[in-house]
Protein backbone atom coordinates (compact mmCIF):
# COMPACT_ATOMS: atom_id res chain seq x y z
CA UNK A 1 0.00 0.00 0.00
CA UNK A 2 2.70 2.52 1.01
CA UNK A 3 4.74 1.73 -2.08
CA UNK A 4 1.75 2.31 -4.30
CA UNK A 5 1.07 5.73 -2.83
CA UNK A 6 4.72 6.74 -3.00
CA UNK A 7 4.78 5.83 -6.67
CA UNK A 8 1.76 8.05 -7.13
CA UNK A 9 4.05 11.01 -6.45
CA UNK A 10 5.60 10.45 -9.85
CA UNK A 11 2.24 10.40 -11.56
CA UNK A 12 0.50 12.92 -9.32
CA UNK A 13 -2.34 14.93 -10.75
CA UNK A 14 -0.16 18.01 -10.22
CA UNK A 15 1.31 17.13 -13.61
CA UNK A 16 -0.94 18.72 -16.21
CA UNK A 17 -1.64 16.22 -18.99
CA UNK A 18 -0.78 16.92 -22.59
CA UNK A 19 -3.70 18.53 -24.38
CA UNK A 20 -4.46 17.82 -28.02
CA UNK A 21 -5.43 21.21 -29.41
CA UNK A 22 -7.55 19.74 -32.17
CA UNK A 23 -9.08 16.89 -30.17
CA UNK A 24 -12.82 16.50 -30.59
CA UNK A 25 -15.01 17.39 -27.59
CA UNK A 26 -15.43 14.57 -25.10
CA UNK A 27 -19.19 14.63 -25.55
CA UNK A 28 -21.41 15.11 -28.60
CA UNK A 29 -22.84 18.67 -28.50
CA UNK A 30 -25.88 17.58 -30.51
CA UNK A 31 -28.87 18.44 -28.28
CA UNK A 32 -30.58 15.18 -29.24
CA UNK A 33 -27.78 13.17 -27.62
CA UNK A 34 -27.72 12.89 -23.83
CA UNK A 35 -25.04 10.20 -23.51
CA UNK A 36 -21.96 9.37 -25.59
CA UNK A 37 -20.17 6.05 -25.39
CA UNK A 38 -16.41 6.14 -24.80
CA UNK A 39 -14.12 3.64 -26.50
CA UNK A 40 -13.41 1.85 -23.22
CA UNK A 41 -17.16 1.34 -22.55
CA UNK A 42 -17.19 4.13 -19.97
CA UNK A 43 -20.15 6.40 -20.63
CA UNK A 44 -19.76 10.16 -20.92
CA UNK A 45 -22.91 11.86 -19.69
CA UNK A 46 -23.67 15.38 -20.91
CA UNK A 47 -25.74 17.42 -18.46
CA UNK A 48 -27.07 20.56 -20.08
CA UNK A 49 -26.54 23.74 -18.15
CA UNK A 50 -24.98 27.15 -18.42
CA UNK A 51 -21.23 27.66 -17.96
CA UNK A 52 -20.36 31.17 -16.84
CA UNK A 53 -16.98 32.92 -16.73
CA UNK A 54 -15.88 33.74 -13.21
CA UNK A 55 -16.34 37.35 -12.20
CA UNK A 56 -13.50 39.20 -10.50
CA UNK A 57 -9.77 38.98 -11.06
CA UNK A 58 -6.40 38.15 -9.56
CA UNK A 59 -4.70 40.64 -7.30
CA UNK A 60 -1.22 41.93 -8.12
CA UNK A 61 0.69 40.25 -5.28
CA UNK A 62 3.79 38.54 -6.76
CA UNK A 63 4.47 34.89 -6.01
CA UNK A 64 7.79 33.09 -6.39
CA UNK A 65 6.44 29.85 -7.92
CA UNK A 66 9.04 27.07 -7.58
CA UNK A 67 7.71 23.86 -9.19
CA UNK A 68 10.34 22.99 -11.83
CA UNK A 69 12.11 20.67 -11.85
CA UNK A 70 9.45 18.80 -9.91
CA UNK A 71 11.74 15.78 -9.45
CA UNK A 72 15.10 17.06 -8.16
CA UNK A 73 18.15 14.80 -8.49
CA UNK A 74 21.05 17.25 -8.41
CA UNK A 75 22.15 20.14 -6.26
CA UNK A 76 21.60 23.56 -7.76
CA UNK A 77 19.27 26.46 -8.28
CA UNK A 78 15.55 25.77 -8.43
CA UNK A 79 14.43 29.35 -9.00
CA UNK A 80 16.44 32.53 -8.49
CA UNK A 81 15.00 36.03 -8.70
CA UNK A 82 18.43 37.48 -7.84
CA UNK A 83 20.34 39.75 -10.24
CA UNK A 84 22.82 37.93 -12.46
CA UNK A 85 25.77 40.20 -11.64
CA UNK A 86 28.65 38.25 -10.13
CA UNK A 87 26.95 34.88 -10.58
CA UNK A 88 28.77 31.93 -12.17
CA UNK A 89 25.72 31.10 -14.32
CA UNK A 90 23.96 34.40 -15.09
CA UNK A 91 21.17 32.69 -17.06
CA UNK A 92 19.96 31.05 -13.83
CA UNK A 93 19.00 34.41 -12.27
CA UNK A 94 15.89 36.34 -13.26
CA UNK A 95 16.38 39.69 -11.42
CA UNK A 96 12.99 40.38 -9.82
CA UNK A 97 13.03 42.31 -6.50
CA UNK A 98 10.25 41.84 -3.94
CA UNK A 99 8.90 44.51 -1.59
CA UNK A 100 5.70 44.64 0.42
CA UNK A 101 3.40 41.62 0.14
CA UNK A 102 4.67 38.57 -1.71
CA UNK A 103 4.33 34.78 -1.55
CA UNK A 104 6.74 31.87 -1.91
CA UNK A 105 5.26 28.61 -3.26
CA UNK A 106 7.31 25.39 -3.52
CA UNK A 107 6.46 21.90 -4.74
CA UNK A 108 9.33 19.44 -5.33
CA UNK A 109 10.09 15.73 -5.14
CA UNK A 110 13.33 14.00 -4.17
CA UNK A 111 14.07 10.71 -5.91
CA UNK A 112 17.33 8.91 -5.15
CA UNK A 113 19.50 9.38 -8.30
CA UNK A 114 20.73 5.81 -8.10
CA UNK A 115 18.62 3.83 -5.62
CA UNK A 116 21.68 3.45 -3.40
CA UNK A 117 22.15 7.21 -2.91
CA UNK A 118 19.85 7.84 0.03
CA UNK A 119 21.12 11.25 1.11
CA UNK A 120 18.49 13.70 2.34
CA UNK A 121 17.74 16.51 -0.09
CA UNK A 122 17.17 19.94 1.45
CA UNK A 123 15.06 22.68 -0.09
CA UNK A 124 16.14 26.18 0.89
CA UNK A 125 14.58 29.58 0.33
CA UNK A 126 17.06 32.41 0.77
CA UNK A 127 16.42 36.17 0.91
CA UNK A 128 19.03 38.91 0.42
CA UNK A 129 18.82 42.55 1.51
CA UNK A 130 20.57 44.75 -1.12
CA UNK A 131 19.88 47.99 0.76
CA UNK A 132 21.83 49.97 3.36
CA UNK A 133 19.19 49.49 6.07
CA UNK A 134 17.88 46.40 7.86
CA UNK A 135 14.85 44.84 6.22
CA UNK A 136 12.16 43.03 8.21
CA UNK A 137 10.12 40.23 6.66
CA UNK A 138 6.91 39.33 8.50
CA UNK A 139 5.75 35.74 8.01
CA UNK A 140 1.99 36.20 7.94
CA UNK A 141 1.20 32.54 7.26
CA UNK A 142 3.35 29.58 6.34
CA UNK A 143 3.11 25.83 5.87
CA UNK A 144 5.37 23.14 4.38
CA UNK A 145 4.69 19.41 4.51
CA UNK A 146 6.21 16.16 3.32
CA UNK A 147 4.26 13.45 1.58
CA UNK A 148 5.81 10.91 3.97
CA UNK A 149 5.07 10.96 6.84
CA UNK A 150 3.13 14.24 7.03
CA UNK A 151 0.42 13.77 4.40
CA UNK A 152 0.32 10.41 2.58
CA UNK A 153 -1.87 9.88 -0.47
CA UNK A 154 -4.25 7.45 1.21
CA UNK A 155 -7.78 6.85 0.01
CA UNK A 156 -10.51 9.04 1.48
CA UNK A 157 -14.23 9.64 0.95
CA UNK A 158 -15.05 12.05 -1.86
CA UNK A 159 -16.74 14.31 0.70
CA UNK A 160 -15.78 14.77 4.38
CA UNK A 161 -16.65 17.49 6.85
CA UNK A 162 -13.30 18.94 7.94
CA UNK A 163 -13.99 21.64 10.50
CA UNK A 164 -11.24 20.23 12.73
CA UNK A 165 -8.67 20.32 9.91
CA UNK A 166 -7.71 16.67 10.45
CA UNK A 167 -8.42 15.40 6.91
CA UNK A 168 -5.88 15.85 4.11
CA UNK A 169 -4.37 13.71 1.37
CA UNK A 170 -1.02 14.83 -0.02
CA UNK A 171 1.33 17.63 1.05
CA UNK A 172 -0.24 20.20 -1.27
CA UNK A 173 -3.64 19.50 0.27
CA UNK A 174 -2.36 19.84 3.85
CA UNK A 175 -0.29 22.98 3.23
CA UNK A 176 -3.17 24.79 1.52
CA UNK A 177 -5.55 23.80 4.33
CA UNK A 178 -3.20 25.37 6.88
CA UNK A 179 -3.09 28.63 4.93
CA UNK A 180 -6.87 28.61 4.46
CA UNK A 181 -7.21 28.31 8.24
CA UNK A 182 -4.79 31.21 8.78
CA UNK A 183 -2.00 29.11 10.33
CA UNK A 184 1.72 29.72 10.61
CA UNK A 185 3.48 26.39 11.12
CA UNK A 186 6.03 26.23 13.93
CA UNK A 187 8.97 25.84 11.54
CA UNK A 188 8.40 29.43 10.35
CA UNK A 189 9.40 32.33 12.62
CA UNK A 190 6.98 35.23 12.94
CA UNK A 191 9.62 37.66 11.72
CA UNK A 192 13.01 37.65 10.00
CA UNK A 193 15.35 40.64 10.14
CA UNK A 194 17.99 40.81 7.40
CA UNK A 195 20.93 43.17 8.02
CA UNK A 196 22.15 45.38 5.14
CA UNK A 197 23.92 43.47 2.33
CA UNK A 198 23.29 40.12 4.02
CA UNK A 199 21.18 37.01 3.49
CA UNK A 200 18.91 34.98 5.71
CA UNK A 201 17.08 31.69 5.18
CA UNK A 202 13.31 31.86 4.82
CA UNK A 203 13.16 28.06 4.76
CA UNK A 204 15.64 25.18 5.19
CA UNK A 205 13.67 21.93 5.12
CA UNK A 206 14.50 18.26 4.35
CA UNK A 207 12.99 15.72 1.97
CA UNK A 208 14.18 12.37 3.41
CA UNK A 209 14.03 9.17 1.34
CA UNK A 210 16.18 6.72 3.34
CA UNK A 211 13.42 4.73 5.03
CA UNK A 212 11.06 4.69 2.03
CA UNK A 213 10.39 2.04 -0.61
CA UNK A 214 10.77 3.25 -3.31
CA UNK A 215 13.18 6.01 -2.16
CA UNK A 216 11.21 9.08 -3.18
CA UNK A 217 9.33 11.74 -1.26
CA UNK A 218 7.73 15.09 -1.93
CA UNK A 219 7.27 18.43 -0.18
CA UNK A 220 4.81 21.27 -0.81
CA UNK A 221 4.67 24.63 0.89
CA UNK A 222 3.39 28.19 0.77
CA UNK A 223 4.49 31.27 2.71
CA UNK A 224 2.71 34.60 2.76
CA UNK A 225 5.23 37.33 3.52
CA UNK A 226 5.48 41.08 3.90
CA UNK A 227 8.75 42.98 3.59
CA UNK A 228 9.37 46.58 4.63
CA UNK A 229 12.16 46.90 2.08
CA UNK A 230 13.53 45.44 -1.15
CA UNK A 231 14.74 41.83 -1.08
CA UNK A 232 15.80 39.20 -3.60
CA UNK A 233 14.64 35.61 -3.11
CA UNK A 234 15.70 32.22 -4.49
CA UNK A 235 14.86 28.56 -3.92
CA UNK A 236 17.77 26.12 -3.93
CA UNK A 237 18.55 22.41 -3.55
CA UNK A 238 21.42 20.89 -1.56
CA UNK A 239 22.03 17.43 -0.16
CA UNK A 240 22.61 17.10 3.58
CA UNK A 241 26.13 17.72 4.81
CA UNK A 242 27.85 15.22 7.12
CA UNK A 243 28.97 15.74 10.67
CA UNK A 244 32.29 14.28 11.84
CA UNK A 245 30.45 11.22 13.16
CA UNK A 246 28.85 10.53 9.77
CA UNK A 247 25.38 11.80 10.67
CA UNK A 248 23.57 14.24 8.42
CA UNK A 249 23.04 17.93 9.10
CA UNK A 250 21.18 20.71 7.30
CA UNK A 251 23.23 22.98 5.02
CA UNK A 252 24.20 26.24 6.67
CA UNK A 253 23.80 29.79 5.36
CA UNK A 254 27.30 29.93 3.83
CA UNK A 255 26.68 26.69 1.93
CA UNK A 256 23.39 28.00 0.59
CA UNK A 257 25.06 31.27 -0.45
CA UNK A 258 27.76 29.29 -2.26
CA UNK A 259 25.32 27.22 -4.35
CA UNK A 260 23.38 30.39 -5.17
CA UNK A 261 26.51 32.12 -6.46
CA UNK A 262 28.20 29.16 -8.17
CA UNK A 263 25.42 26.68 -8.92
CA UNK A 264 23.65 25.78 -12.14
CA UNK A 265 19.95 25.06 -12.54
CA UNK A 266 18.98 21.83 -10.80
CA UNK A 267 18.30 18.74 -12.91
CA UNK A 268 16.69 16.82 -14.51
CA UNK A 269 14.83 19.49 -16.44
CA UNK A 270 11.12 18.97 -17.07
CA UNK A 271 9.42 18.66 -20.45
CA UNK A 272 9.79 21.80 -22.59
CA UNK A 273 6.50 23.74 -22.83
CA UNK A 274 4.61 24.42 -26.02
CA UNK A 275 4.43 28.11 -27.03
CA UNK A 276 1.01 29.51 -26.08
CA UNK A 277 0.26 30.65 -29.64
CA UNK A 278 0.28 27.08 -30.96
CA UNK A 279 -2.54 26.44 -33.42
CA UNK A 280 -2.12 22.74 -34.12
CA UNK A 281 -0.85 19.50 -32.60
CA UNK A 282 -0.35 18.55 -28.96
CA UNK A 283 0.13 21.12 -26.20
CA UNK A 284 2.55 20.63 -23.27
CA UNK A 285 1.88 22.90 -20.30
CA UNK A 286 5.12 21.95 -18.49
CA UNK A 287 5.87 23.04 -14.92
CA UNK A 288 6.37 26.50 -13.49
CA UNK A 289 9.56 28.22 -12.39
CA UNK A 290 9.09 31.96 -12.31
CA UNK A 291 7.46 34.93 -10.61
CA UNK A 292 3.73 35.13 -11.18
CA UNK A 293 1.48 38.11 -10.63
CA UNK A 294 -1.44 37.05 -8.51
CA UNK A 295 -1.89 35.42 -5.11
CA UNK A 296 -5.68 35.65 -4.65
CA UNK A 297 -8.73 35.85 -6.92
CA UNK A 298 -11.51 38.06 -5.58
CA UNK A 299 -14.93 37.76 -7.18
CA UNK A 300 -18.43 39.05 -6.37
CA UNK A 301 -20.68 36.79 -8.42
CA UNK A 302 -23.76 38.74 -9.51
CA UNK A 303 -26.01 38.99 -12.52
CA UNK A 304 -25.14 41.66 -15.07
CA UNK A 305 -25.93 45.16 -13.82
CA UNK A 306 -27.31 43.71 -10.58
CA UNK A 307 -26.15 43.54 -6.97
CA UNK A 308 -27.45 40.02 -6.49
CA UNK A 309 -27.38 36.61 -8.14
CA UNK A 310 -30.72 35.13 -9.15
CA UNK A 311 -30.94 31.42 -8.43
CA UNK A 312 -31.51 29.13 -11.44
CA UNK A 313 -34.98 28.20 -12.57
CA UNK A 314 -36.42 25.12 -10.92
CA UNK A 315 -34.59 22.01 -12.15
CA UNK A 316 -31.75 24.00 -13.75
CA UNK A 317 -28.12 24.82 -12.92
CA UNK A 318 -25.32 27.18 -13.80
CA UNK A 319 -21.60 26.81 -13.07
CA UNK A 320 -18.51 28.97 -12.68
CA UNK A 321 -15.11 27.68 -13.76
CA UNK A 322 -12.29 27.47 -11.21
CA UNK A 323 -8.65 27.57 -12.33
CA UNK A 324 -9.63 27.75 -16.00
CA UNK A 325 -6.58 27.57 -18.25
CA UNK A 326 -5.56 27.59 -21.89
CA UNK A 327 -7.34 24.78 -23.77
CA UNK A 328 -9.37 24.15 -20.62
CA UNK A 329 -11.78 27.10 -20.50
CA UNK A 330 -14.89 24.89 -20.18
CA UNK A 331 -16.59 26.75 -23.01
CA UNK A 332 -16.23 30.20 -21.41
CA UNK A 333 -13.15 31.41 -23.29
CA UNK A 334 -11.80 32.61 -19.93
CA UNK A 335 -8.22 31.90 -18.86
CA UNK A 336 -7.66 32.54 -15.14
CA UNK A 337 -3.99 31.52 -15.13
CA UNK A 338 -1.67 33.95 -13.37
CA UNK A 339 0.81 35.54 -15.82
CA UNK A 340 4.54 35.22 -15.24
CA UNK A 341 6.70 38.34 -15.07
CA UNK A 342 9.92 36.31 -15.36
CA UNK A 343 10.55 32.63 -16.14
CA UNK A 344 13.16 30.22 -17.45
CA UNK A 345 12.93 29.46 -21.20
CA UNK A 346 12.40 25.71 -20.65
CA UNK A 347 9.56 26.11 -18.12
CA UNK A 348 5.85 26.95 -18.36
CA UNK A 349 4.81 30.20 -20.04
CA UNK A 350 2.26 30.95 -17.31
CA UNK A 351 1.24 29.56 -13.93
CA UNK A 352 -1.07 26.84 -15.29
CA UNK A 353 -3.30 25.54 -12.52
CA UNK A 354 -2.84 28.54 -10.19
CA UNK A 355 -1.32 26.31 -7.52
CA UNK A 356 -1.27 28.19 -4.21
CA UNK A 357 -3.76 30.82 -5.40
CA UNK A 358 -6.72 31.50 -3.10
CA UNK A 359 -10.18 31.94 -4.62
CA UNK A 360 -12.42 34.26 -2.56
CA UNK A 361 -15.93 34.26 -4.04
CA UNK A 362 -19.08 35.94 -2.75
CA UNK A 363 -22.48 34.82 -4.01
CA UNK A 364 -25.42 37.11 -2.99
CA UNK A 365 -28.13 34.60 -3.88
CA UNK A 366 -31.66 35.83 -4.48
CA UNK A 367 -34.90 33.92 -5.00
CA UNK A 368 -36.91 36.19 -7.32
CA UNK A 369 -39.87 33.79 -7.56
CA UNK A 370 -43.13 33.59 -5.65
CA UNK A 371 -42.40 30.07 -4.43
CA UNK A 372 -40.03 28.56 -1.90
CA UNK A 373 -37.02 27.03 -3.67
CA UNK A 374 -34.33 24.58 -2.59
CA UNK A 375 -30.88 25.66 -3.75
CA UNK A 376 -27.74 23.50 -3.72
CA UNK A 377 -24.14 24.68 -4.04
CA UNK A 378 -21.69 21.98 -5.17
CA UNK A 379 -18.04 21.65 -6.21
CA UNK A 380 -17.65 19.43 -9.28
CA UNK A 381 -14.89 17.86 -11.36
CA UNK A 382 -16.34 17.54 -14.88
CA UNK A 383 -14.31 16.33 -17.85
CA UNK A 384 -12.05 19.10 -19.11
CA UNK A 385 -12.94 20.70 -22.44
CA UNK A 386 -12.35 23.99 -24.22
CA UNK A 387 -14.99 24.71 -26.87
CA UNK A 388 -18.65 24.80 -25.75
CA UNK A 389 -20.40 21.42 -25.69
CA UNK A 390 -23.72 22.51 -24.22
CA UNK A 391 -23.14 21.66 -20.58
CA UNK A 392 -20.91 19.63 -18.31
CA UNK A 393 -19.65 16.11 -19.00
CA UNK A 394 -19.28 13.35 -16.41
CA UNK A 395 -18.07 9.75 -16.47
CA UNK A 396 -20.16 6.69 -15.59
CA UNK A 397 -18.62 4.70 -14.03
CA UNK A 398 -15.83 6.85 -12.66
CA UNK A 399 -12.17 6.17 -13.58
CA UNK A 400 -9.59 5.52 -10.86
CA UNK A 401 -7.50 8.66 -11.31
CA UNK A 402 -7.99 11.36 -8.66
CA UNK A 403 -7.99 14.90 -10.06
CA UNK A 404 -8.65 16.95 -6.93
CA UNK A 405 -7.58 16.62 -3.29
CA UNK A 406 -8.29 19.60 -1.10
CA UNK A 407 -10.50 21.44 1.36
CA UNK A 408 -12.93 24.26 0.61
CA UNK A 409 -14.65 26.64 3.01
CA UNK A 410 -18.21 27.94 2.84
CA UNK A 411 -19.74 30.64 5.04
CA UNK A 412 -23.49 31.23 5.03
CA UNK A 413 -26.61 31.73 7.13
CA UNK A 414 -28.62 28.57 7.46
CA UNK A 415 -32.41 28.27 7.23
CA UNK A 416 -32.69 29.31 10.90
CA UNK A 417 -30.68 32.47 10.28
CA UNK A 418 -27.60 31.20 12.13
CA UNK A 419 -24.12 31.98 10.78
CA UNK A 420 -22.26 28.84 9.69
CA UNK A 421 -18.67 28.17 8.64
CA UNK A 422 -18.08 24.78 7.08
CA UNK A 423 -14.81 23.22 5.90
CA UNK A 424 -15.27 20.31 3.50
CA UNK A 425 -12.52 17.99 2.27
CA UNK A 426 -13.00 16.77 -1.29
CA UNK A 427 -11.23 13.93 -3.05
CA UNK A 428 -12.67 13.81 -6.54
CA UNK A 429 -12.01 11.67 -9.56
CA UNK A 430 -11.97 12.84 -13.13
CA UNK A 431 -15.48 13.37 -14.42
CA UNK A 432 -17.13 13.23 -10.98
CA UNK A 433 -20.29 15.06 -9.97
CA UNK A 434 -20.18 16.92 -6.69
CA UNK A 435 -22.21 16.51 -3.52
CA UNK A 436 -23.88 19.41 -1.78
CA UNK A 437 -21.62 21.83 0.08
CA UNK A 438 -24.61 23.93 1.13
CA UNK A 439 -28.37 23.34 0.78
CA UNK A 440 -30.62 26.36 1.33
CA UNK A 441 -34.39 26.53 1.54
CA UNK A 442 -35.16 30.00 0.20
CA UNK A 443 -38.64 31.50 0.61
CA UNK A 444 -39.97 33.95 -2.01
CA UNK A 445 -37.78 37.07 -2.37
CA UNK A 446 -35.25 35.61 0.10
CA UNK A 447 -31.66 36.78 -0.12
CA UNK A 448 -28.76 34.74 1.24
CA UNK A 449 -25.04 35.51 0.91
CA UNK A 450 -22.73 32.51 0.51
CA UNK A 451 -18.95 32.94 0.66
CA UNK A 452 -16.82 30.25 -0.93
CA UNK A 453 -13.03 30.07 -0.77
CA UNK A 454 -10.14 27.64 -1.13
CA UNK A 455 -6.50 27.57 -2.16
CA UNK A 456 -5.74 25.54 -5.25
CA UNK A 457 -3.57 22.61 -4.07
CA UNK A 458 -0.52 21.30 -5.90
CA UNK A 459 -1.73 17.69 -5.94
CA UNK A 460 -4.67 18.44 -8.23
CA UNK A 461 -5.42 18.88 -11.94
CA UNK A 462 -7.51 21.86 -13.09
CA UNK A 463 -10.12 22.89 -13.88
CA UNK A 464 -13.10 22.34 -11.59
CA UNK A 465 -16.43 24.16 -11.34
CA UNK A 466 -18.68 25.68 -8.69
CA UNK A 467 -22.30 24.83 -9.47
CA UNK A 468 -25.58 26.38 -8.28
CA UNK A 469 -28.68 24.21 -8.73
CA UNK A 470 -32.34 24.77 -7.95
CA UNK A 471 -33.82 21.36 -7.32
CA UNK A 472 -36.87 20.20 -9.33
Amino acid sequence: MLKTFLLSLLTTAAVLPTTNVFAAPDADPNPNNKISQASNQRKIVLERQEMRPLMGKLDQVPMLNSNSPEIVQTEGILLSAFPSTGMAYPQAHLNFPFEGRFDVFTHHISKAPPPTDLRTLYIGAIAYNPTDKPVTIDVLQGASYLSQPDAPFYEAPNYSLNNDGATYRGPGDRAMLDILRGRRQDIFPAQIVIPPKQSRMLMNVPIPVKELDPPLNGRSGLSRLRSDGKVYVATLALYARLNSDGTERAPNLAEWENILKNGELAKPRDVVPTPPDLTEGAFEYSRVAGVQMGSQWFGNLTDKDRNDLAIPKRGESYSYGLSLLQYGTMGTGQVQTAPLKVRYPDTAYSAHGNYGVQYNLTMPLHNPTNETQTVVLSFQNPIKYDKPVGGLQFFEPLPDDVFFRGSVRVKFRDDKGLAQTRYVHLMMKRGERGKSLVTLTMPPSDRRVVQFDFLYPADATPPQVLTVTTTP
